[in-house]
């Protein structure tokens, strides 16, 4: 990691405001959000799967917090004024005008970034923090990139910079979650368990020779499942996989709200 990333990255980082500028629909149950603030060009940003934390608005006004300890602060603040907190990826930043993408699955108003996002106009103020990443892919010779539909925008910026073969393999609900994207994806259509029509794909594919890397994310049991047959059946290190399980399937009543509005959970 060059010094001055390092530097940044260790520096104590705090939430930002930011206001929608632009909102543009990307498919039928997709959007991309638009936004712009002073502090975003020094957002940290270390590769494809970036979280941002954004801190979605009680009420009228957004309150966030202003120290480095915006954890502490925020559970303090009484609940009528504290900002909903969620994850997501960021799909593009424009360090020079200070403006980041974030793309939103919409389902309605059954969580609160969804009805925020699917209610968002230019002018909206919300607080953004960079909050990590973890692709690695030096060294490999290929590329398997899997997930379902809340790790999209993730692997869409990765197939933009990939500089080895890539393999894309990606579990949705129905065509309303299928944006375009660059290269070739293997579009699956969910059905049964989570996990089980990438793994019914995986077995019919010849793996390059050389070195892999895998990056797998979504559904906490479509990356598990997914993490278990690559290492037990096709025998590829451990080392060499991210799996992180973006969120686990509830029950109905609030099954749709998970899709996006995510904490990534120990997979």
């Amino acid at each position: 990691m060059p010094e001055s990333l390092a530097v940044r990255q260790a520096a104590p980082q705090r939430p930002l405001y930011a206001t929608v500028v632009a909102v543009r629909p990307l498919a039928p149950r997709m959007v991309r959000i638009t936004l712009a603030g002073d502090g975003l060009g020094d957002f940290l940003y270390a590769g494809p799967d970036q979280l941002v934390r954004l801190f979605l608005p009680v009420g009228e006004e957004l309150h966030l917090p202003t120290g480095s300890d915006w954890w502490g602060e925020l559970q303090a603040m009484p609940a009528g004024l504290r900002p909903v907190v969620r994850n997501y990826t960021v799909r593009r930043i424009d360090r020079a005008r200070r403006r980041i993408d974030v793309d939103f699955v919409l389902h309605g108003d059954s969580g609160p970034a969804s009805a925020w996002a699917g209610a968002a106009v230019p002018g909206d103020r919300i607080g953004v923090l960079s909050d990590g990443a973890r692709y690695r892919a030096d060294g490999a010779d290929w590329q398997l990139l899997i997930g379902d539909e809340t790790a999209v925008p993730a692997i869409a910026s990765a197939l933009e910079g990939a500089r080895t073969p890539v393999h894309t393999f990606l579990e949705v609900g129905d065509e309303g979650d299928v944006p375009d994207l660059a290269g070739e994806v293997n579009w699956l259509h969910r059905s049964g368990a989570r996990g089980s029509r990438t793994v019914a794909a995986l077995r019919g594919l010849s793996f390059p020779a050389g070195t892999p890397y895998v990056w797998v994310a979504g559904e906490s049991t479509l990356a598990t499942t997914v993490r278990r047959y690559l290492v037990n059946e096709r025998g590829i290190d451990k080392d060499r996989i991210y799996f992180c399980g973006y969120w686990r399937e509830t029950p109905a009543a609030v099954r749709a709200a998970a899709t996006t509005d995510r904490e990534p959970v120990a997979a």
